[in-house]
């Protein structure tokens, strides 16, 4: 039978054993981050009802879902977290109670061309926070301090986190005579970053066929900048011209002020009135988060407010506010950019008992008696040299070996050997247990992002 090379589809990452301990530790403490602000875990079906998922597709998401029959059934994996949410919420509304706070970290799945840090099958670590017919403002003020908290948690300091507000843009567009074209000038406006601001003029005045002097109007309300409250200032200017307009300023100005209650500085967020989000779907508040330090990373962190989650499944409105992080195309291009740690302690265990004697029995027990102690043990048995068996220790960056001799035996001690040190010492199963698990807290408690 001939053999069938080994091989991973384009698109699709797998890591090695270090890199995925790196991984998921990133997974962890997002999951600490969520779990302080909250929020409940959830996880939903990969494999959905093609209907489902596609209820408010089309375009580019059909082109992009994976989508396939299995007998009479006319299935698609996710292409997101969010409609699978919505699906949920939808189906189980009698039965949670609301607001509804739930993350989600789970993959999904885009048939799009793979590259350079684009995935076709992804991690995004989601929050939500739904409302049953309404949702406070304050639930957005919130957001920008569980970004600024899982962010630092990570090990990442130097970020911003960017901020607008659709009613802000709509009002304006409607006080200049411009909603009809709203759409396409924040989809061309939001090229400003990439193109800038003379190229962008010229794409509105040819493409959105915009007047040049309504294109000017557009990209002098965009270069508003300054502190918060210098573009707040510059805002109030516009204030009683447009009833969408204040109410997306009122909004703005009340996230603004509670930044400092939540535990934001202010050097981690501005507002930014290029931020646009997702076209029509976000209505209120938005979101982008930038590494100051590397902004060819791009939004590490987006999202913002929705008025109706589940308009497709039901006719209850279900207002809500969440962010999305794409957790693999960030991990990936830290690694490229050699941001993640080198000092986390990446190994499968802590400790690796090694027997020297024929009898395993007291080698298994102080395996056991380190596991109960809460620290990670690998029992190694394989009959090898010495050498081999320290060797598989070191290739592993195995922080400990415990070894277990006919003297240790006799005296009921363990000799623990610190791999990085070379320093030994003998101690009772109870003490080693001890010296081990605070050592390894230590070594453990940076963060897997480095600056």
């Amino acid at each position: 039978m001939a053999k069938v090379s080994p091989r991973t589809l384009s698109g699709f990452m797998e890591l090695l054993p270090d890199s995925q301990m790196k991984m998921e530790r990133m997974m962890e403490v997002l999951r600490q981050s969520y779990g302080v602000y909250g929020f409940t875990p959830l996880d939903t079906p990969i494999i959905e009802s093609a209907e489902v998922l596609l209820a408010k597709g089309g375009g580019e998401t059909e082109k992009q879902i994976y989508r396939f029959s299995k007998g009479d059934s006319d299935l698609a994996l996710r292409f997101d977290l969010t409609v699978p949410l919505a699906k949920y919420v939808a189906a189980h509304y009698g039965e949670l109670t609301f607001p509804f706070r739930r993350y989600q970290i789970g993959k999904v799945y885009r048939g799009e061309r793979a590259q350079r840090g684009r995935f076709r099958e992804f991690y995004q670590a989601d929050i939500d926070v739904i409302g049953d017919g309404k949702l406070d403002i304050i639930n957005e003020a919130e957001i920008p301090a569980i970004i600024y908290n899982t962010f630092t948690k990570l090990g990442i300091s130097k970020f911003k986190i960017k901020v607008n507000n659709r009613k802000l843009l709509n009002g304006f567009y409607a006080m200049n005579g411009m909603s009809e074209k709203a759409g396409d000038i924040m989809r061309t406006v939001d090229k400003l970053d990439k193109i800038g601001p003379e190229k962008v003029r010229q794409l509105l005045i040819d493409e959105v066929k915009m007047l040049p002097c309504k294109a000017e109007n557009v990209l002098d309300f965009m270069a508003i900048q300054g502190s918060n409250a210098e573009v707040i200032a510059a805002l109030e200017r516009f204030k009683g011209m447009d009833a969408t307009f204040d109410t997306g300023l009122e909004e703005l100005k009340t996230v603004a002020r509670y930044l400092s209650g939540f535990g934001v500085p202010e050097e981690n967020f501005a507002i930014d009135l290029t931020i646009a989000r997702g076209l029509d779907y976000y209505t209120g508040t938005v979101y982008e988060t930038e590494m100051t330090e590397h902004p060819e990373i791009g939004s590490v962190c987006s999202g913002g407010r929705y008025d109706n989650l589940a308009e497709y499944y039901t006719d209850k409105q279900l207002p809500g506010v969440g962010i999305s992080i794409g957790l693999t195309r960030l991990f990936y291009v830290l690694g490229e950019q050699g941001l993640l740690s080198h000092e986390l302690i990446t190994a499968p265990c802590d400790a690796l008992v090694i027997p020297m004697t024929e009898d395993l029995g007291y080698a298994i027990s102080a395996a056991t008696a380190l596991r109960q102690a809460g620290v990670r043990t690998q029992l190694y048995s394989e009959k090898k040299k010495f050498k081999a068996k320290m060797s598989y220790a070191g290739k592993l960056s195995i922080p400990f070996v415990v070894l277990v001799g006919e003297d240790e035996i006799s005296e009921g001690l363990l000799s623990v050997k610190d791999m990085a040190s070379g320093e030994q010492v003998k101690l009772s199963p109870a003490q080693a247990a001890e010296h081990i698990a605070a050592a390894v807290a230590k070594r453990n408690s940076g963060a897997v992002i480095k600056e």
